[in-house]
């Protein structure tokens, strides 16, 4: 089985793979401070609620936004689980030309979310990726990853408008009854909710006139489930596209991937 992890800004997506199906799937928060003994122990109660003995994993791939996270989970696959994951970057063959003008800038996650939207649904193809950022990908019908968008996620707009005010409170995010909110929080709600739908569709639109006619949009990340639906264009959502990614990767480079010897 090969485990796959994602790790963002916000959180930390963790799958288990057998073959090509999905068989489970964790969220943990993104802790920077955290050291790999810690997250190796947290994992292992994962995999003992879930009923998967840790044996049962035979491989790694790891993409990561967060550098400093990178050789820590890198520990917690040696240390653990006896493996040496693959880590998407320069040198790993995703099978996607990159036509970024530095191709080094692109987010580990972005690509692997690009490589899974191509071979699912084919190209052209738009990958809306609501996360800490919320990311708009674009990719050709000759399957090359074109370049994007990046606008402030959702969450970071809500945190911007507590901090930055004197007045306005840390609120949850969610869609209001009416545009016309009657109190503070139903305002800010509605602000940042009918706000984003307007970003997200906005933005799609330009992307579109550029990429040409024809493709689907597909959206994942955290908060693509409640926006989705206001967001015509998106054609579906599909929450864990990026461990998919990982895993058609790590099937590109299988050879390289070893296991530690056990000592």
């Amino acid at each position: 089985m090969l485990l796959a992890f994602d790790i963002g800004n916000t959180t930390m997506a963790i799958g288990m793979f057998r073959d090509a199906k999905l068989v489970k799937s964790w969220k943990i928060k993104t802790d920077r401070d955290k050291t790999a003994d810690e997250y190796g122990t947290v994992l292992l109660n994962l995999f003992q609620v879930a009923g998967i003995p840790p044996k049962k994993a035979e491989a790694a791939i790891i993409s990561s936004v967060v550098p400093p996270l990178t050789p820590v989970v890198q520990d917690v696959c040696r240390g653990f689980f006896g493996l040496e994951a693959l880590v998407v970057g320069p040198g790993l063959r995703t099978g996607m030309p990159i036509l970024y003008e530095n191709p080094l800038e692109v987010g580990a996650d972005r690509i692997a979310a690009a490589v899974a939207a191509f071979e699912k649904h084919g190209g052209p193809v738009i990958v809306v990726d609501f996360g800490t950022a919320t990311t708009f990908d674009a990719v050709s019908a000759k399957g090359e990853y074109l370049g994007g968008a990046i606008a402030p996620g959702i969450q970071i707009s809500a945190e911007a408008l507590y901090l930055k005010t004197a007045r306005l409170p840390r609120i949850e995010i969610r869609k209001p009854k009416r545009a016309v909110g009657r109190t503070t929080v139903t305002s800010m709600q509605s602000g940042l909710y009918f706000g984003y739908v307007g970003l997200v569709t906005n933005i799609l639109e330009e992307v579109r006139k550029e990429l040409g006619k024809g493709g689907k949009v597909i959206a994942t990340g955290g908060f693509g489930g409640p926006i989705t639906p206001e967001v015509p264009a998106i054609d579906v959502f599909e929450p864990d596209l990026v461990l998919e990614g990982l895993r058609i990767i790590f099937e590109r480079n299988r050879e390289e991937e070893i296991r530690l010897p056990e000592k």
